[in-house]
């Protein structure tokens, strides 16, 4: 008799990715993107004071939070790499640090990471906000990001490396020209998850004075005390971009996919 299929169920705090074999959530994203829009069209122009005038006072924090959300999630692709590969080696000691890493990262909340970079470390060395920021982010994101790499890699035929070892590959050609490029098509739809992710948890940094979105809207309600209108345009320009993003992951799990029925 054979076994009963288990059933993964994966949680996340990224966005739901707009699949089109689920139409519900499709409707739904599409509903979100159209009212999404229309608000922020509306607003302004129902009522300019405030919202016009929040809309021209917080471009500048689109622009900071786009460049902690790349610098944070580039320098944790390359820890999640490391760790990955870490935590798949057969050397005890590197596996122990690897694995170490990970539970110790991923134990410890994003928000603790970084008043403990910015300001306990800040007792020994002065680290910059952007920078206390970004390396907060990129350790907290590595953690997860080597176990993304370590189950793609695994997900590697084992046939894959005993070819590639047959026709004189060694073990690092065979890593980086073999297993990673067929991997890649595995990490790529999760590390497209965890980029939307680390972008709304850019939110964090505000408490830095890293002048994001959320601390270009703070500033603004604290001098105009428009607090309900401030944070309804900013929830709605995060939302905005979440959703953007989340099809844009979307089309590239698609086109992924096409390649591989091919």
């Amino acid at each position: 008799m054979p076994e009963p299929e288990i059933t993964k169920i994966e949680v996340g705090d990224g966005a739901a990715i707009p699949r089109p074999e689920d139409k519900g959530l499709m409707n739904a994203w599409w509903i979100a993107l159209v009212g999404t829009i229309a608000l922020i069209v509306l607003l302004p122009w129902l009522q300019p004071d405030p919202y016009l005038d929040i809309l021209r006072f917080v471009p500048d924090g689109i622009l900071i939070t786009f460049e902690v959300t790349v610098l944070s999630i580039s320098l944790a692709i390359v820890i999640g790499l490391l760790t990955g590969l870490g935590r798949l080696s057969r050397n005890r000691f590197i596996n122990l640090i690897a694995s170490l890493y990970v539970e110790v990262v991923r134990g410890i909340p994003l928000l603790v990471q970084l008043f403990y970079i910015y300001f306990a470390l800040g007792r020994f060395v002065r680290v910059p906000d952007i920078v206390a920021a970004v390396i907060a982010m990129a350790f907290c994101y590595g953690a997860y990001m080597g176990e993304v790499f370590r189950a793609g890699i695994k997900s590697i035929d084992h046939g894959q490396t005993e070819a590639a070892l047959s026709l004189g590959f060694n073990q690092r050609q065979t890593m980086a020209f073999v297993i990673l490029p067929q991997a890649w098509r595995t990490i790529l739809p999760p590390v497209g998850n965890e980029f939307i992710a680390l972008l709304k948890d850019t939110s964090l940094v505000s408490i830095l004075a890293v002048a994001d979105i959320l601390r270009r809207g703070r500033e603004y309600a604290s001098e105009s005390f428009n607090y309900f209108e401030t944070y309804t345009m900013i929830a709605l320009i995060y939302l905005l971009i979440t959703l953007l993003l989340s099809k844009l992951i979307s089309l590239m799990e698609h086109r992924l996919s096409h390649y591989e029925r091919r």
